[in-house]
């Protein structure tokens, strides 16, 4: 398959605010416009460069809120002011990525898209750009496909895919089930009994394929984004927009038609190996940077003094110098306006903060 098909398109869903990485991820400016890796690139940059060898930027959609826009179309200079969806107000995934296919409809019906989140990590980007071109070859065969990872550890916080038959003359396999973020005891289960790989939410299809599942799982958010897409190239766009975007279903496009193709035999998966991160929270953060001799990891504008000290996530965009001493598993993150400190086995409870403080972006 050659690399730029010209029936291929790549969609990069950018949202969220990153709750769970305050202080330096906030409405304002979340997580994807942000670093946590390397100290380079951010997570949508990384992410639009990953996806190159799939589609050219031409045919690459981004689509984000209003209030991120225009950090979006700084960060991605090469991308096509066009090819910035703007939505109107958060209504979850399946809105903004069905968007993105019922405008790719109305240009080709029959073109592939893949959609993939501007907050993921991937070690090995090669091996990702191989396994979506085998999941494109699957979905010219019309079935939905995901992008399937397998698990390191009995993980509670992912949703699994319960694997089927072996597609014959394909590498990939039948999903029989889309499974909930599972209890301790079942995930292990899941876990050992190899049957199971992470759903990290990459998706490949037929737009046609697509819409035809949104049209019979959910006519209403269905109707709603045609009628959008019908008048989005029109001076009716922003008029459409404002009084259909806020009556669409707010609902994550797994639970809005992958769950129910899947009972329906439509959906498939490739196993990948790629070297998937969420990059959820600090602790998160810590497992993907490159530790010192004590393990402790530095990320952005900031010095570490460490006594004593392991295992330790520190950041910081202040400039100052972060002395640790006696601490292990800690997390520290210096902002010029907030600091935060916490356990790196509590980093998913650092939302908390955010809901008590009431906004988080404290200077506003």
């Amino acid at each position: 398959m050659k690399d730029s098909s010209p029936d291929v398109y790549v969609v990069i869903p950018a949202g969220g605010s990153g709750t769970r990485l305050w202080p330096m991820s906030r409405a304002s400016s979340p997580k994807f416009l942000h670093s946590f890796t390397d100290g380079s690139r951010s997570l949508l940059q990384a992410t639009l460069a990953r996806l190159a060898p799939i589609a050219p930027v031409a045919r690459t959609l981004v689509v984000t809120g209003a209030s991120h826009a225009v950090a979006v179309a700084r960060q991605l200079p090469q991308l096509p002011e066009a090819n910035v969806l703007i939505e109107p107000s958060s209504r979850d995934s399946a809105p903004a990525i069905g968007l993105a296919a019922a405008l790719i409809g109305r240009r080709n019906p029959d073109a592939i898209m893949g959609s993939f989140a501007a907050d993921h990590h991937i070690a090995d980007p090669d091996r990702l750009v191989v396994a979506v071109r085998e999941a494109i070859a699957v979905a010219e065969r019309g079935y939905l496909v995901t992008v399937g990872l397998t698990p390191t550890r009995p993980e509670t916080g992912y949703g699994y895919l319960k694997l089927g038959k072996e597609l014959p003359g394909a590498a990939g396999f039948a999903v029989d089930e889309f499974a909930e973020k599972p209890s301790p005891d079942r995930a292990r289960q899941y876990f050992e009994s190899g049957n199971y790989l992470w759903n990290a939410s990459m998706f490949v299809w037929r737009v046609s394929a697509m819409l035809a599942e949104l049209q019979r799982q959910q006519p209403e958010l269905y109707e709603g984004l045609m009628a959008i897409a019908a008048d989005w190239d029109s001076p009716r766009r922003e008029k459409t927009l404002a009084k259909v975007w806020p009556m669409l279903p707010k609902i994550a496009v797994d639970y809005a038609i992958m769950e129910g193709a899947a009972a329906r035999g439509l959906v498939a998966t490739i196993p990948a190996d790629v070297g998937w991160h969420d990059v959820g929270d600090w602790h998160a953060v810590g497992e993907i940077l490159q530790g010192d001799e004590n393990d402790n990891a530095v990320l952005g504008d900031v010095s570490l003094c460490s006594v004593k000290s392991r295992g330790c996530v520190v950041a910081g965009s202040s400039g100052r110098s972060v002395s640790i001493v006696g601490l292990d598993g800690v997390v520290v993150v210096d902002t010029p306006d907030a600091l935060l400190v916490c356990s790196r086995e509590s980093s998913q409870d650092v939302k908390q903060i955010v809901g008590m403080l009431g906004i988080d972006d404290p200077l506003r």
